[in-house]
Parts: structure tokens; sequence; C-alpha cells
């Protein structure tokens, strides 16, 4: 565990806040990460319609106007812009707290991560997290890491820290909620150093609504981590279809055996789809091996660029 008081120098950070209106707590999470020391604030702004962008600029921090809408590609575009050599990421729903930002920053600023996620899910306070919830987050999570073979316990969190060479090696491309799912399997894939801290969640002041819709976007996630599961794992992904294919044309020939030793039934309409089925199940099985093969190469190739830029 990382110890909150530890010092260290705040001068290289860029505190990247995402909002879209906000203006019920910006404020408040500016002015607390003023009066620990941090002076780059940045709030990356999804056009609100509430005051959030003016008392933003009021607390102190500058202002990044994203060109369309969707928290991943507000993000894609500021990552861009930032200078700093760190990146310290914090939703603006005053549900993290500012507080735990040493935490976080304290293994990136001693270079010994690249990627630093805020664990949640040990000290929810209040509720901030319904049951359903975290029962999503959970089996996210175990889904995540039965793919890409990496035990993180929340990998939705929306407090993070980043290398500035980090993050830019990675390619973003979802445009909303699922960007923190996509971050964290790009780090993955580009061999990134992942380290998971400990934080405290808070419910969300009153008088504000989440904008995250658990079933909706807790399925975007889902299939977001299955999609990009094709270059990461493709043994996972391909065989996971061809198994539906293989299952599929099994089904169909025990029903035309059935028919056909007993009552000598012909079916060869479905005797074709059963050869079609079990023969498309076989091929896709063999390109995720071969895929496997292929990624273990390319894994093993960055990590080797990386040996020799050390």
């Amino acid at each position: 565990m990382y110890r909150a008081d530890i010092r260290v120098s705040y001068k290289d950070v860029c505190v990247l806040i995402p909002t879209l209106n906000e203006e019920e707590s910006i404020e408040p999470v500016i002015r607390e990460f003023k009066a620990l020391g941090f002076e780059n604030i940045l709030v990356a702004d999804g056009h609100s319609t509430d005051a959030t962008v003016a008392k933003a600029r009021a607390a102190g921090a500058r202002i990044f106007i994203q060109s369309g809408s969707g928290k991943g590609k507000a993000l894609k575009e500021v990552f861009e812009e930032i200078e700093e050599e760190y990146i310290l990421l914090i939703d603006g729903d005053g549900t993290y707290l500012p507080a735990d930002a040493a935490s976080i920053l304290e293994p990136v600023l001693r270079g010994k991560a690249d990627h630093v996620v805020g664990n949640r899910l040990g000290n929810v306070r209040g509720g901030a997290l319904k049951r359903l919830n975290m029962f999503g987050n959970k089996m996210i999570s175990l889904f995540f890491a039965t793919i890409y073979r990496v035990q993180l316990t929340d990998i939705l969190s929306g407090y993070r820290a980043f290398t500035r060479e980090g993050i830019r090696r990675l390619d973003l491309s979802t445009p909303g909620f699922e960007i923190e799912s996509e971050i964290t399997i790009e780090s993955v894939k580009k061999g990134l150093r992942i380290i998971e801290v400990p934080i405290t969640y808070m419910p969300r002041p009153a008088g504000t609504k989440t904008k995250l819709h658990p079933f909706r976007d807790g399925l975007k996630i889902i299939l977001t981590i299955f999609r990009m599961a094709k270059t990461e794992n493709p043994m996972f992904y391909f065989g996971l279809i061809g198994s539906f294919f293989g299952v599929a044309g099994f089904l169909v020939g025990l029903y035309v055996a059935r028919d056909w030793l007993y009552w000598r039934i012909e079916h060869i309409p479905l005797t074709i789809l059963t050869a079609i089925l079990i023969i498309v199940g076989f091929q896709l099985f063999m390109i995720g091996m071969q895929g496997d093969m292929m990624a273990s190469m390319h894994r093993e190739m960055i990590r080797e660029m990386h040996r020799k830029k050390k």
C-alpha cells in the first residue's frame, strides 16, 4: 500500500477533470486540489449547459472544450494537448477525494508504474455503489481478467494516474463510458506497468444525478472488452465464437442422426448445415490458435524493444 503522506512535487502534474453539467461539485473539487498544491488543473468539458465552465474557471482551472460528445472522445482529444509529464485523471462529480491524489501519483512519480488505477471497491462510503453496480463491476473485472490474464479489481475506476509518454502510446477509439476499460486494455496490450492502489469512493452530492446507465453502458463495456480480445487473446475470442458454431452443428447433427436411425428420414439440407457449422467452428478455432501464436510473438517483440530502450 502506498502512503498518502509522502512528499512529492506536483509541478509536472496535470490534474485532468472531464465534466458534463457538474456545477454542484466542480468548484469544491478544484479548490481542494489547489489547497493540496496542484496548480495545473485542466477541465475538459463536454458542452455543459449549466454553470460548470464558469465555476471551474472562477476556481482557477484551465478549460478545454471538446469538439464532439462523449467522455471517451473528450479524453482522446485532450490527451494530445497536455504537456505536463504526468496526468492525474479524476471525475468532477465529487465522488473521488483529491486527498487520495498523493497515493495514486506516488508510483508514477517514483518511476514504479506507467499507469495507476484507484481501486474504489475496498472503501465505498454511504452506498455510493448500489449492489447491482457492485456486482456488475466485479463481473466485468472477472471477465477482463479471464481474457487478458491480468488481475485488476476495479477496471472501471475514474481516478487514475499516467505518465504522458504512456498515455500517448495508447490507441483510443471508444467515445463514451467504455473509455476506462479501453484505457486499461490498451495499457495491457502496450506493455505499460499497471498498479492498483486503494482509494475512497463517496456518494454523489445531493441533487446530482449519475449519467451512467448500468445495463446499457455495462453492455457496451462488456462488448468493448470482448471486441478488443481479438488482438490480445485471439484464442479466447475466436475459440468462443467457434465453440458456438461447433455446438450448434453438433446439436443439429444429433437431430439429423436421431431421425435417420429411428425412422430413416433423410434431412439433406440439415445435414449440409451441420457440416458447415462444424467446419466453420473448427476453422475459427484454428484461426484462434494461429492468432494466439502471433500475439505471443508480438508481446515478446514489445518486451524486447523496451529492454533495448532501457
